[in-house]
């Protein structure tokens, strides 16, 4: 059988993990913009088929962000929602690295690639892992000036977060 770049594709199972809160901030600090997430997915749907699509948020309960969700849900992000948590001395708490941590452990050992968009450094041990232990390729999506050389590094393939990838 002679593969081609079609008959790659198709084999080819994806999981995407988004760091919601981190790809918001950063691309409105870089550009004062949003991210397109439609753009995204169209993207990486010609690249296999999307097994898992994970959107992990902080749940703020207003009527803007649950709009935003059931965009994505439309899409076919299953999105997973934490409390947001104001603390007494004003500063918040709430961010998914265990749980993105957790879920790309469990999932990668069942797809090709992983995809993780987020600029934290905290997750470049974690795509090294999952890359030794299961032989999955890792991308990931960040705003260059903001991810972390680490993360970078770590990753199988580094995408910036640019123009094309904006409202």
């Amino acid at each position: 059988m002679v593969l081609t770049s079609e008959s790659i594709a198709s084999v080819n199972k994806i999981a995407i993990f988004v760091d919601v809160q981190n790809i918001y901030y950063t691309t409105r600090q870089a550009y004062a913009r949003q991210f397109d997430y439609h753009k995204l997915w169209q993207r990486i749907k010609q690249q296999g088929d999307i097994m898992y699509a994970f959107a992990y948020a902080i749940d703020r309960e207003n009527e803007g962000q649950r709009k935003f969700q059931n965009a994505l849900q439309q899409m076919g992000f299953t999105i997973k929602l934490k409390p947001y948590i104001q603390r007494k001395d004003g500063s918040a708490k709430g961010d998914w690295d265990v749980g993105i941590t957790l879920d790309i452990m469990e999932i990668s050992p069942e797809v090709n690639t992983v995809i993780l968009l987020s600029g934290d450094g905290d997750f470049d041990l974690l795509l090294d892992k999952v890359h030794q232990r299961d032989g999955v390729r890792t991308e990931v999506y960040g705003v260059r000036a903001l991810t972390a050389n680490s993360l970078i590094q770590s990753a199988s393939l580094f995408h910036p977060i640019e123009a094309s990838l904006l409202k």
